[in-house]
């Protein structure tokens, strides 16, 4: 978390306070556990990936992706498609909402989205990726962005050359995850790659890949020299990271409180019962760090009793 008054890194005109940020990830980082993460010290506020064919198709689900807080700005709304025109419209209609800046998603390694040359799979045309940003940076009224990978595989890492075309095409900001679409989340990131990326580049680099703790954090930033941290499956059961905490160093209590307020937050976003259903994913890391016994942790995964599930989290955490 960053100690500095004044902004860490500007995008175009943008002031960004903190150099910590929440990572976009489906089915995390929605409304409730963005808004959270921003409260605890993350910078920015990116929403899940959305289809900009279900964009331009009118989905319900848009207007639910979409709402976001003020509190939250900078919102940055993600959208990943294989198609430029789709990409130009969805992101038009999107803009109506008044983001502060519109991301492409180009790391998404699940194989429904890149085998067809959405997410990591538009790595492998790097003109197409020029067309798309020389297109929408022109033409949009807020930044645009890229989240890529480091390639499609080991035999195609053009990181490099993608960070160049989107930086040469007006982008404003590239964010890094340090591996490649074969890789998945499998193997180590490749920090070394992402200060490559940065000391080739002029517009802010956001570094991620394999950070938990805040030793990672430290570590990244001196390797890589990136202008933020992105940070994804390492905030999940642990938000506080983003106010320079790992998690051995929250209290009980504390762990109890925020669970509470996240729970609080999920009911209203999403109704009381799915709201309950749809927490159990975060539940699942707050608690894997407390001494659970398997009939607990069976109780609090499968009760649909408000009152229940309140009374097993006041016994697990008050009593830790």
């Amino acid at each position: 978390m960053s100690t500095s008054s004044g902004p860490d890194f500007y995008i175009r005109k943008i002031p960004i306070h903190g150099d910590l940020i929440l990572s976009p990830m489906a089915g995390y980082s929605d409304l409730p556990f963005r808004s959270l993460c921003r409260e605890l010290g993350s910078a920015m506020s990116y929403t899940e990936f959305i289809n900009a064919r279900d964009v331009l198709a009118g989905n319900p689900y848009i207007k639910r992706k979409t709402k976001y807080n003020p509190e939250e700005r900078p919102v940055v709304f993600q959208l990943y498609d294989d198609d430029p025109v789709r990409l130009r419209e969805a992101a038009f209609r999107l803009q109506e909402q008044k983001p502060d800046m519109i991301d492409i998603n180009m790391g998404c390694s699940v194989r429904r989205v890149s085998s067809r040359g959405a997410g990591a799979g538009l790595l492998r045309d790097p003109r197409k990726i020029a067309h798309i940003f020389n297109e929408l940076s022109h033409k949009l009224s807020v930044p645009l962005s890229g989240k890529i990978r480091l390639g499609w595989d080991d035999d195609n890492r053009n990181y490099l050359l993608v960070a160049r075309v989107i930086a040469e095409n007006g982008g404003a900001l590239v964010a890094v995850h340090a591996r490649t679409r074969q890789q998945g989340y499998d193997s180590k990131a490749d920090w070394d790659a992402i200060a490559e990326i940065k000391q080739s580049l002029s517009i802010p680099v956001l570094g991620n890949g394999d950070v938990r703790t805040t030793a990672d954090i430290a570590a990244l930033k001196k390797i890589t020299g990136c202008d933020g941290v992105m940070i994804g499956r390492g905030a999940i059961g642990n938000p506080w990271i983003f106010s320079g905490l790992d998690r051995q160093q929250v209290s009980p209590q504390l762990v109890h409180h925020t669970m509470l307020k996240h729970l609080t937050r999920m009911r209203a976003f999403y109704g009381q019962q799915r709201g309950l259903v749809l927490f159990r994913k975060h539940l699942v890391h707050y608690i894997s760090p407390l001494p659970v016994s398997k009939i607990v942790r069976q109780r609090l995964l499968t009760t649909e009793k408000e009152k229940e599930f309140a009374e097993l989290l006041d016994t697990l955490t008050l009593a830790s």
